[in-house]
């Protein structure tokens, strides 16, 4: 969906996860309308810039990947103050293309110049043949978000699937 696949790394402390969770974003993710669709909110972000990879375009596929690639750099935002539901939505909807992984990873915000230790979703296959070139946000937004969102909003079973953990039992009743 959005791209990327990291081994996953997530921060404990004391065995609770920490929340709120910081995911750079590269890919769907980055538009606000993919974002209020599967959190039900726009989260609180900032522009940033993530060294030592390269974001590519994917054969037959829409949304990127990203990969480890010496003197590179891509171009996304932090999505701040991610509760722990919203990132087990996000994991959701990235796990449903396997080859992406979440993984911890060193970002810069743009506008600070801070550098942040945020999560991520890598591709796995570094050696995938499906990956090439580069891939392109204003692009991908004039010719595939519209259809995008709307695919997110009708896949049935999406977002009844992404129930969260806390969600009440479903009572069955004899008529």
């Amino acid at each position: 969906m959005s791209g990327g696949a990291m081994s996953s790394v997530v921060a404990n402390v004391g065995g609770q996860s920490q929340s709120p969770h910081k995911v750079f974003v590269y890919g769907s993710l980055m538009a606000e309308d993919v974002c209020r669709v599967l959190l039900n909110r726009v989260p609180q972000s900032s522009p940033a810039l993530l060294n030592g990879h390269h974001r590519y375009s994917i054969k037959e596929r829409v949304y990127p990947a990203i990969l480890p690639v010496e003197n590179k750099t891509v171009a996304g935002k932090v999505l701040l103050g991610i509760t722990d539901p919203e990132l087990h939505i996000l994991d959701e909807f990235e796990g449903a293309v396997p080859e992406y992984e979440r993984s911890t990873v060193e970002v810069s915000l743009m506008d600070t110049s801070e550098s942040l230790l945020v999560q991520a979703y890598v591709w796995s296959n570094k050696n995938d043949p499906n990956l090439y070139g580069d891939w392109d946000f204003e692009e991908w937004k004039q010719l595939h978000m519209k259809d995008f969102v709307k695919m997110i909003k009708m896949t049935s079973g999406f977002m009844e699937k992404l129930e969260l953990p806390e969600a009440k039992p479903t009572v069955a009743t004899d008529e």
